[in-house]
């Protein structure tokens, strides 16, 4: 099979193609694994986080993405939960153990043998990949292939984001950074809360534009106060400043949640100007997202195929990932991206 494959950890800037087109042996599926003939994989900034060291892979090569659609292909030993030609996608959350106490709560995003598609296991831009059967989701009739990559990720790590915010339908939320997840999650509260207002803090006039197209009730930049404080605010970014200022931007008991693996290091000193009667003081909060659990990808696709959600994407051919991912790392940003890879 044609895979892209990370061989090394390094600066996308000093290597702008850090991706390898590559010949690889098409994958068996071991025991209750079932085997995806990818057609397309959803492209994400954590795919950044992996190259450039911030969410190193355990070990190198390694084929990076985690927003799979594909149809079965095969099943390994003791698998027969799908079909063979079952549409499924494949989400960030390749494994949890299922016995720690996070697991047995159902909390398997916070478990400590957690494992990551195309971090921890070869991932999505690849023609075929395999995964436990019990890891990988049906994707809903209503979507084509690359609308349903966006929505295991961006759509479901947003999904659980909005609900961490604790917000109620009458408050306003705020959503700092306009990519592949935040237009999402502006769809979805819309939805999910009719009576609540959208503020969007981007850096780019575009994003604003877009933002507005969506139906955020205002935009500004990141260093803008909005004309009202905001009950929750989902930040999306992958710099420290935006968390600063959201904080101003944050009313008296209100909780600002940080949906990032990991943020980048280089303006990690605006922290210093974090200021506790300014930003934290009258019960503000702070709350990070980490991972994903099965259990917010499925709640999410059956409500994104209810509403319908249609996310904005673009769409890259398998060797076109590096380009996707530059234009990531340069915010050139319009809802999602996603390599058509197969039919």
């Amino acid at each position: 099979m044609k895979a892209m494959v990370l061989n090394r950890i390094g600066s996308m800037t000093r290597n702008p193609n850090p991706l390898e087109w590559t010949d690889m042996p098409v994958p068996d599926p071991k025991q209750r694994e079932i085997r995806i003939r990818i057609s397309a994989c959803g492209v994400c900034h954590t795919e950044l986080d992996e190259i450039e060291g911030r969410t190193p892979p355990p070990a190198l090569p390694v084929i990076p993405g985690h927003q799979i659609v594909g149809r079965v292909d095969a099943n390994g030993p003791g698998a027969g939960r799908f079909a063979i030609g079952d549409r499924v996608g494949v989400a960030w959350i390749y494994h949890a153990c299922g016995t720690c106490e996070f697991c047995r709560r159902g909390d398997e995003n916070l478990c400590p043998d957690f494992q990551a598609t195309g971090r921890d296991a070869h991932g999505g831009y690849a023609e075929y990949a395999t995964i436990q059967e019990d890891f990988a989701f049906p994707i809903p009739e209503v979507f084509s292939d690359s609308e349903a990559a966006p929505l295991l990720c961006a759509g479901a790590i947003g999904y659980r984001s909005l609900n961490l915010t604790g917000l109620k339908d009458g408050e306003n939320l705020g959503l700092t950074g306009f990519g592949g997840s935040a237009h999402l999650v502006l769809m979805l509260a819309r939805h999910l809360y009719p009576k609540s207002q959208v503020f969007v803090f981007a850096r780019s006039p575009q994003e604003r534009d877009f933002a507005r197209e969506l139906g955020a009730v205002w935009t500004g930049s990141t260093e803008t106060m909005a004309p009202e404080l905001l009950h929750g605010i989902i930040d999306t970014t992958p710099a420290w400043k935006p968390i600063v200022r959201a904080l101003k931007n944050l009313q008296s008991g209100g909780r600002l949640v940080i949906n990032a693996i990991r943020k980048e290091s280089a303006d990690q000193t605006e922290l210093l100007n974090l200021s506790y009667p300014e930003h934290l003081w009258m019960e503000k909060e702070i709350k990070s997202v980490a991972n994903v659990a099965r259990s917010d990808v499925e709640s999410f696709l059956q409500i994104a195929a209810r509403i319908p959600i249609r996310p904005e994407f673009s769409e890259f051919d398998l060797s076109g990932a590096n380009k996707a991912l530059q234009e990531l790392k340069q915010q050139k940003i319009r809802g999602a991206k996603v390599l058509k890879i197969g039919d």
